[in-house]
């Protein structure tokens, strides 16, 4: 097996590595695409399954929307176009003619949704209005890193519309929490939540709540966004409905999307020396089983010992796979520690005769078990340490790189020491902050909720600013 890249000399070169080799992703044929293998994919299929059911819980409802959106629906907002406008494909023929009208490849479906909305919307026993899509994304990227940043992606996009402001308020942060829980409690990956910069904020929207995380780099990564649309789309679109007092109001909208960057992001925090390190509940193969025998005589002793075992990973619902291929053992441990199973199973004949169970965790230990009728709950216990574990980590990773700042100086020297997070007092200041990524290469990440409440002075300016998480991005 190839020597992986490592991690901690050239970030870029070892995730490029191990997204290709560990099978989750191939190149496509255009510039700033890529291909889900079966591995990859199914990493998303686990997103699509338990956030969807998330979503669900919450009476949001699926839908399917084209992807050709008519480019007078995006001219319709004027800020929402201008945002996109350098992103934005466009179809100018088809069928061997010329268009009336380009169509736009969907950059995200606000204006062909909201287009329809006025036919669905007329009381406000419409409302509130809530669906769900999942579907693919084209916003043309001239720097471009797998699931990170692409011109085609995948993700869910939500958009709800309600007859008060605090409807909408209500709604943005509650998918702000849902996707904040599914990356904690799902992806393992922690990440500061608060409010967008005007600068950084959603094109049409009053305001922007992310998550962002730190991936191996030292580089944030936005990983979800919530929006406040306001009354902006249902004014351009004239989405109204008539009140209880029988009067015209126009409604309140939200739009809220999570997509495959999430992969990425988790990948890029996670990883190691060995390659990939995947949480337990993510994880398409949770256990990897790696037959050991050197004669047939062994191998059918092996063999009939794994029946059971495999019956029961079956009946607890535990994913897993055996692995009868011809490599050596060895070459087998590499490939699978590579592709970041969280769980290793050796059985010989001698863990077969014996009914024991020798596990070795991909972050390096090593566990023992009888072959007993409830074994399979000690199995998921340690499935679950592995996954709490894999958090800690992330997350000691996330706070010992985050440093305070109150000067200008003082964010010199924490660049200058490797610290990747810089919070410091900032009044919010579009022109500013430009200026600081032009000399810094960092830009305003968040506004995290739990210090929205402190005032001090502006660490450039003195002026009185809040708590603002600076850092370099992707």
């Amino acid at each position: 097996m190839e020597k992986i890249p490592n991690i901690y000399e050239d970030f870029s070169e070892w995730y490029q590595y191990v997204t290709l080799k560990a099978e989750l992703a191939d190149y496509g044929p255009v510039k700033g695409t890529m291909i889900h293998r079966p591995y990859g994919f199914a990493l998303w299929k686990q997103v699509q399954k338990v956030l969807g059911n998330m979503i669900e819980e919450d009476e949001v409802e699926d839908v399917y929307f084209p992807m050709f959106i008519p480019y007078s629906f995006l001219a319709a907002e004027k800020e929402h176009v201008e945002g996109f406008a350098p992103e934005v494909a466009m179809v100018t023929q088809a069928g061997g003619e010329k268009l009336d009208e380009p169509l736009v490849v969907r950059p995200t479906s606000e204006t062909i949704m909201y287009k329809t909305f006025p036919n669905w919307i007329h009381s406000y026993r419409d409302l509130p209005l809530k669906i769900n899509q999942w579907c693919n994304i084209v916003r043309w990227e001239k720097r471009t890193v797998m699931y990170m940043r692409t011109s085609e992606f995948l993700w869910q996009e939500g958009h709800t519309a309600h007859a008060t402001r605090e409807g909408a308020v209500e709604d943005v942060m509650e998918s702000a929490k849902r996707y904040n829980r599914f990356l904690r409690e799902y992806m393992a990956v922690p990440g500061y939540m608060g409010y967008k910069t005007e600068g950084e904020k959603f094109a049409g929207a009053d305001f922007t709540v992310t998550i962002e995380a730190l991936v191996r780099n030292k580089k944030a990564l936005q990983i979800a966004t919530s929006h406040l649309l306001g009354q902006n789309f249902a004014k351009a679109f004239n989405i109204s409905f008539l009140d209880e007092n029988n009067q015209t109001q126009h409604v309140w909208q939200t739009s809220w999307g999570f997509s495959t960057r999430a992969l990425g992001g988790m990948l890029g925090a996670h990883g190691d020396e060995k390659g990939l390190v995947l949480p337990p509940r993510m994880a398409p193969i949770q256990i990897i089983i790696v037959p050991i025998f050197r004669t047939e005589e062994d191998r059918v002793v092996v063999a009939n010992y794994l029946a059971g075992v495999e019956e029961m990973f079956k009946n607890a619902k535990i994913r897993f796979k055996t692995d009868w291929g011809t490599g050596t053992p060895g070459w087998k441990f590499n490939q699978w520690e590579m592709k970041g199973v969280p769980l290793r199973l050796e059985v010989g004949k001698r863990e077969a005769e014996a009914k024991q169970l020798s596990f070795s965790t991909r972050l390096g230990k090593k566990v023992g078990y009888a072959m007993e009728s409830q074994v399979y709950k000690e199995i998921e216990l340690l499935l679950e340490e592995i996954q709490a574990e894999i958090f800690r980590n992330a997350e000691n990773f996330l706070l010992e790189n985050t440093v305070d700042i109150s000067s200008e100086k003082e964010l010199v020297e924490a660049m200058e020491s490797g610290k990747a997070m810089y919070r410091a007092f900032f009044k919010d200041d579009t022109k500013r902050a430009k200026e600081l990524q032009e000399k810094y290469k960092i830009t305003p990440r968040v506004i995290p909720f739990d210090t929205i409440d402190q005032r001090g002075p502006d660490f450039i300016t003195g002026e009185e600013g809040v708590p603002t998480i600076f850092a370099k991005a992707y």
